[in-house]
Formats: structure tokens, sequence, C-alpha cells
């Protein structure tokens, strides 16, 4: 038999984590959960410049930049498509599409840039050449969910706003791996809108994302983040965001779908890279983020050990109401975001959750890959 003080402490250590969890899903992700967008009586049409980069992307180029190009927009735009050093048939695709749409601004880089890493030299090279002040960032393996992607987007912002923050889901498709990915991008989705929402907004995802050029050119570009291999969407917005800057937009009209990882070691991969760069955030993000994280690692091991011995019945009162609680902001959020069809099998993807950390914890020290793609 276990001493009763340790079993004690158990329980007392569940219900601690259960606390931490339950001040994060109703003082934080029920912004989002609850979120319903200020009508605006008027906006005015901002000149656009969409950006996307692309490296030996000719079929996703071919396939999705329809759905970029069909875009109904009342007001100017420009197409800005940055060939980074390809060797397959990129130029060619664009140079076709070209003699229909002439909006479009085709850039080709043949040398790589010494000392930056990533996307962040062919991403500056699109953003300098734009012509308006308006950016709108996604990949060329995205498409929009609807033709009125640019319009809603641009509607998000007023006087003081500088940041549009989007979502970039994945489509859907058969298999647990795809519901897997669906659901790290969901919860991640559901972290950096509900920040924003709260004032202290820490990321945005470069499937979908708008700034100003000022915000970019005031900041001195990537220039301070250049030798991270990653970051030029989050870790840049994680530099410039503020509580007044910043909106976010989850109309589903403005979603970008792109195609998800079809195995597990290249989604492994992709993570690993992202994960990298969360260690540069900045302090407070860093500590409520980790504190998230490891109140959710903790959970269900102290869930099991705390029912097994201390008391059964009570924990599984403790259990109920954070899973009542949880259940309200993951229905909600995910109808918003249109992730409903994961929702039966949230209690499953959030016990994944511990083994998802355990996956994921190579990146605190591996090494990134400094290509982007």
């Amino acid at each position: 038999m276990m001493p009763e003080l340790v079993s004690q402490i158990l329980f007392y250590a569940f219900c601690t984590v259960t606390a931490i969890q339950l001040v994060y899903y109703l003082g934080i992700f029920s912004r989002l959960a609850f979120y319903k967008e200020k009508p605006k009586t008027e906006h005015n049409d901002q000149a656009v410049s969409v950006i996307i980069c692309a490296r030996d992307e000719a079929e996703n180029l071919a396939r999705n930049l329809p759905g970029v190009l069909v875009q109904q927009y009342p007001s100017t735009h420009e197409l800005v498509i940055v060939n980074d050093n390809s060797l397959d048939d990129g130029r060619y695709v664009v140079d076709e599409f070209k003699k229909s749409f002439k909006h479009i601004n085709h850039i080709l880089l043949t040398q790589e840039a010494k000392l930056i890493t990533g996307k962040k030299f062919p991403l500056s090279m699109g953003i300098r050449s734009a012509k308006y002040e308006t950016l709108l960032l996604t990949d060329a393996d995205c498409i929009p969910a609807s033709e009125f992607w640019i319009d809603k987007m641009q509607r998000a912002y007023d006087e003081n706003t500088e940041i549009v923050i989007g979502y970039g889901p994945y489509h859907k498709r058969p298999g647990i791996l795809n519901k897997l990915i669906r659901y790290e991008t969901f919860h991640t989705a559901l972290q950096y809108f509900s920040y924003a929402l709260a004032g202290i907004p820490y990321m945005g995802v470069g499937r979908n994302l708008s700034y100003k050029k000022e915000v970019f050119l005031r900041n001195k570009g990537f220039s301070s983040i250049n030798l991270i291999p990653s970051g030029d969407d989050d870790l840049f917005i994680n530099q410039v965001a503020n509580k007044k800057n910043t909106a976010i937009m989850i109309d589903p009209d403005t979603f970008t779908y792109s195609e998800a990882r079809k195995r597990w070691s290249e989604w492994m991969v992709q993570k690993y890279r992202h994960y990298t760069t969360s260690r540069f955030y900045r302090p407070l993000h860093q500590f409520l983020l980790g504190l998230y994280s490891t109140s959710l690692f903790l959970y269900y091991p102290l869930l099991i050990l705390s029912a097994l011995f201390f008391d059964w019945k009570i924990t599984l009162a403790v259990f109920g109401g954070r899973f009542l609680v949880q259940a309200i902001v993951y229905f909600k959020t995910m109808k918003k975001l249109k992730e409903q069809d994961l929702w039966p099998w949230f209690l499953f993807l959030d016990i994944w959750n511990f083994f998802y950390y355990i996956f994921t914890l190579p990146a605190i020290w591996k090494a990134p890959r400094k290509n982007w793609n």
C-alpha cells in the first residue's frame, strides 16, 4: 500500500494541474469559443499584395494558383510569386498564368543568400517588391476556401490594425494520421487565436497571414532572426504583435487549405522545424505556453495515479468538471473552425497530447534543417 501522505500529494497535484487547465480554458480559450466578430458599418478596400514563395512547387502552383487568381476583390491587388532557386518547371507554370492574369509579378531568384537561412530571404524579396502596403501571405501548397479570401481578410483591418492572423487548416482525408495532424493544427490555432483575443498575441502561420509593409520595414525585416531557419511567420509576429495592432479573422471563407503530410516521419520533421523557434519567443509567452503544456503532459498520468492510490470517485468527479468545460470549449471552437468532425474524438485526442509531447521532445535539442520547404 502506498503511504497516505504520498497518495494525498498525488491527488493534490492532480487537482493543481486540473485547476491550471481550467484557468486556461475559462480564462483564455473561452475567448475564442464565445467570440463574435463585431459588425463594421463601413470599411475601405485597400490595395493588397498577395505573396507566395515557392521552391520546386510546379505541381502545387498549377493546382492552387487558380484559387488565388480568381479572387473577387473590388480594389486593386497583385500576386507576387517568388521562385526561389527552383529546379523544376515552376517558372513555366507561372509564365502560362501570366498570359491571362496581368497582375502577376514573378520574381526569379537564382542564387542562395549567404548567412540567411530558411524562407526569409525569398519572402523579404517578395515584400520589398510588393507595390502595396497591405500584404497577404500564403504558401504554394495552399488554396483559399473561397473567392472572398482577400476581401474578407482585409476587412479585419481598422485604423489601429497592422496584423491580421488567419487560419490554415488541412484537407480532411481518411486515416488516423490526418486526424492527428488536423487536431494538432486546431489545438495550436485555439491557443494563438485565444491569446490574440486576450491581448497577448504570440504567433501567426504563414499559410494565412496579413500585415502591413510598414511593420516589416519598421522592424528591419527579419534581420534579428536571419540565422534561425524557421520563424518567418511565428517568430516575426512574436516580435512585432501587440494588443492594439493585432486582429484575427476566422470567417470560413478566409481559410487556406493544404494537404497534410501522409507519413509520420515527414510530419515529425515538419514539427521539429517549427518547434525550434519557440525557445526564442518572449519570456511571458514561453512561460504561459510552457505552463499549459506541462499541465497537459502531467494531467493523465496524475489522473491515473490519483484514481488508483487516492479515491477514484473523488478523482473522477474532478476529472468530470474539467471534461465538461473542455467539451463545451472544444465543441464551440471546432464548429467555428470547421473541424467539428474531430469533436467525437476529442477525449482520445486530448490523451494523445501526452504522447505527442514525448515524440516532439527531440525538437528541444535537435538541430533544425536549414531548408524551408
